[in-house]
């Protein structure tokens, strides 16, 4: 078949053709497309009213919460912000509450699943995504967003009025907090990015994005999880396109409620933490053990404070005093937020001492060349690992695993 003849029938086949009428769904789509376009672009310029110009009349409540959106993202850096509609639904047929409507009489309703994508300037080396799900009707022949849906993403700006504090490496954003608290938050975080500068051998950005919502609940949230996840945990770090890659668009989230608890120096080793996670984003991979990398960040963490096992492994203690301390180094599994704290606790402290055992006795570039072979690896992770150990400390994973029961012992002991 020849190419013209090709595109003869492929066409047709997918009614595309210059007489092809478009599909009612695809009209919607390019409608409620040419709304977000007119919303996002009203962002960029910084016109409230071009903005406002988009969202439902009638909809008081939602304007007014809209109107406290826009107030917000005109105090965000932004150098890009779009929207791409995805899949629509019709929701509302003609004068189901009695409303004029349209030119006819009628009005319809759409729902939708909307992708945002934004970049914060000098901050965000790709854009971040979110996806939203928003209702939209269409009133005297025009549509407006009406209402953003229960199953959207939600974001700082959402929360509450929005802080901006630039430090000299970070940028924290803070909903509903103290100007004071986030400068104090930010200069933690500039520490942070030296700390980890000294010790993590490969480029990154030198820059992190921290947020500040103003309670565990609004933490919660932010990660679409449940609040009971995150109690005790003082911060998180997440990215865009989910724990594994390549994309440097992280965020500290900060729990106020845990993270207040803390000493200045224990919020330093947790700012300091999640920054390594920053860092060694696009060289942790599928095979990287979270004993490995939960343990890296908390070495680095606690690097610079001199802090022993019997200080920072309190856990781990208990475990050692009752006789029950761990014989294996801790799964994945047992990393899991919102489980047993004690248990959560001695999984983090058993990655440090493990991370700890190979600084002190092959060196801290040893450290560095393990995380880095392990994290490039396509094997699967007890593989990847042993191949790794092999290769960078000289023995296999089982005879690393009976060193690092001896180490905590006699760390412990």
């Amino acid at each position: 078949m020849s190419a013209a003849l090709a595109g003869v029938v492929l066409a047709v086949a997918c009614g595309c053709g210059s007489g092809a009428e478009p599909s009612r769904e695809s009209s919607e789509r390019a409608a409620v497309q040419r709304v977000l376009d007119r919303q996002a672009a009203a962002v960029r310029g910084g016109e409230e009213g071009a903005y406002l110009a988009t969202v439902d009349p009638r909809e008081e409540s939602y304007r007014s919460a809209q109107r406290r959106v826009f107030e917000n993202l005109r105090r965000l850096p932004l150098t890009q912000w779009t929207y791409q509609v995805g899949n629509v639904q019709r929701t509302g047929e003609a004068g189901e509450d009695g409303d004029e409507g349209g030119k006819d009489g009628s009005r319809s309703r759409i729902e939708a699943d909307v992708r945002l994508r934004y970049k914060l300037r000098g901050d965000d080396q790709t854009p971040v995504s979110a996806t939203e799900r928003l209702a939209f009707t269409e009133r005297g022949g025009k549509w407006y967003v009406s209402a953003e849906l229960p199953d959207s993403d939600r974001q700082l700006w959402e929360q509450g009025e929005v802080t901006v504090v630039r430090g000299k490496q970070s940028l924290v954003l803070g909903a509903d907090r103290s100007r004071e608290a986030l400068r104090a938050l930010a200069g933690k975080a500039d520490r942070a990015v030296a700390e980890v500068d000294r010790e993590w051998p490969r480029g990154w950005p030198r820059r992190v994005v921290v947020e500040a919502p103003s309670s565990l609940r609004n933490m919660a949230q932010l990660l679409d999880a449940p609040a009971s996840s995150y109690e005790g945990i003082a911060a998180v770090t997440t990215g865009e396109a989910g724990e594994y890659t390549d994309a440097p668009a992280d965020r500290i989230v900060v729990n106020p409620e845990a993270y207040g608890e803390l000493s200045g120096e224990g919020q330093q080793v947790v700012v300091t933490h999640e920054t390594v996670h920053v860092a060694s984003r696009t060289h942790t991979g599928r095979a990287t053990p979270l004993w490995l990398s939960e343990g890296l960040a908390d070495w680095i963490g606690y690097g610079a404070r001199g802090r022993g096992p019997k200080e920072a492994a309190a856990e781990l203690v208990r475990a050692a005093e009752d006789g029950k301390l761990p014989h294996e180094l801790p799964a994945d599994r047992d990393f899991r937020f919102g489980s047993d704290p004690e248990a959560l606790g001695r999984a983090y402290e058993s990655g440090w001492l493990a991370c700890r055992l190979i600084a002190d006795e092959w060196g801290e570039k040893k450290l560095m060349a393990l995380y880095l072979r392990v994290g490039s690896s396509q094997k699967r992770q007890d593989a990847a690992v042993d191949e790794a150990m092999q290769a960078e400390l000289g023995l296999s994973l089982e005879e690393f695993t009976e060193r690092w029961r001896s180490y905590v012992e006699k760390e412990l002991g």
